[in-house]
């Protein structure tokens, strides 16, 4: 499952640079995540770097976006050029 900000997000850029595979921009008014680049980090750490960085919590699952922890692995190695 890939991974929201809320609109609590007081933008202060502490998730975008813990991102392994640069799925964290600024938007307009927040910033936001790619749920194609965002594999909650699964295939580089044990838990969500964004998450653990958010001072405030407002990075959540994102139900629209609901994948397996396989699935996940599958698109980091995909994204990165890794074989299986």
């Amino acid at each position: 499952m890939a991974l929201k900000i809320l609109d609590t997000c007081i933008n202060c850029d502490m998730c975008d640079p813990e991102c392994p595979n640069e799925a964290i921009t600024l938007g307009e008014e927040i910033y936001e995540i790619d749920p194609n680049k965002c594999t909650e980090c699964v295939g580089h750490y044990e838990k969500a770097q964004c998450v653990i960085a958010c001072p405030i919590d407002c990075i959540k699952p994102d139900p629209d976006h609901v994948e397996s922890e396989e699935d996940l692995l599958v698109k980091c190695y995909e994204m990165h050029g890794i074989p299986e």
